[in-house]
């Protein structure tokens, strides 16, 4: 379980997150909502040790996170796809998995996940010499999933995977989620698509403005009035 507790960050004066706490249980699917600015990515940059902390703690299966190394988080389990998907477009898509598993010694294990990937990313295989900068978005974000999977991470992070993409993929990209989900990974999700993130998820916490003010089941939320109108829109 992921346990973050009165957590604050400060970017130059600015406090990005005012004591927040909220927990990721094993196995679930979490969502974070809110606003562009809310604090959504820094909580996760956070996590994975590129943005230090000013207070609070953020514990990782009893294990205190805060002042480790970025390898050392990584190689505890706990993996990120980042925003903007930034894979490596002068590198194959082969090639940007096999970087996913940096930390990895274990050659036959790592050519089986990349068989893994292939397995929830078909197109991925098809293109697996394809340079990724010349990927669509949509084959892009799929590559950032799958790269991120290479690691084995027992945590799963994802900061908008919808972003610019057309509905259909955005169905598919969330199909996967659900599936790796059902492999046994644990998700913490960021994403402006609140309606399509709380379908899916277990639990889920609305943060603004760097505050917690919101939380419950992703149904809860879902039907709640208040986040119907600020989320949602007027026909949810």
């Amino acid at each position: 379980m992921l346990k973050i507790e009165n957590l604050h960050v400060s970017y130059g004066g600015i406090q990005a997150l005012r004591g927040i706490s909220l927990e990721v249980p094993d196995g679930k699917i979490v969502t974070l909502i809110g606003a562009n600015g809310a604090g959504k990515s820094t909580t996760l940059r956070t996590i994975t040790g590129l943005v230090k902390a000013s207070s609070g703690s953020i514990q990782w299966n009893g294990e205190e996170l805060l002042g480790k190394s970025i390898d050392k988080i990584v190689g505890s389990g706990i993996a990120m796809s980042p925003e903007g998907r930034r894979v490596f477009a002068d590198m194959s898509v082969v090639e940007n998995l096999r970087i996913g598993a940096y930390l990895r010694t274990d050659k036959a294990e790592i050519e089986k996940d990349v068989q893994w990937v292939y397995s929830l990313f078909p197109r991925l295989e098809e293109r697996s010499w394809q340079l990724a900068g010349t990927l669509s978005g949509g084959e892009q974000q799929m590559l950032a999933v799958g790269r991120a999977l290479m690691s084995r991470p027992k945590l799963m992070m994802l900061d908008e995977p919808s972003l610019g993409l057309a509905p259909l993929v955005v169905q598919d990209i969330f199909s996967i989620i659900r599936e790796i989900n059902k492999q046994g990974v644990t998700v913490l999700l960021i994403e402006q698509n609140a309606n399509m993130a709380l379908k899916i998820a277990d639990l889920a916490y609305v943060l603004e403005t760097g505050n917690i003010t919101m939380s419950g089941t992703g149904a809860e939320l879902l039907a709640d009035e208040k986040v119907r109108e600020a989320y949602l829109g007027k026909n949810g």
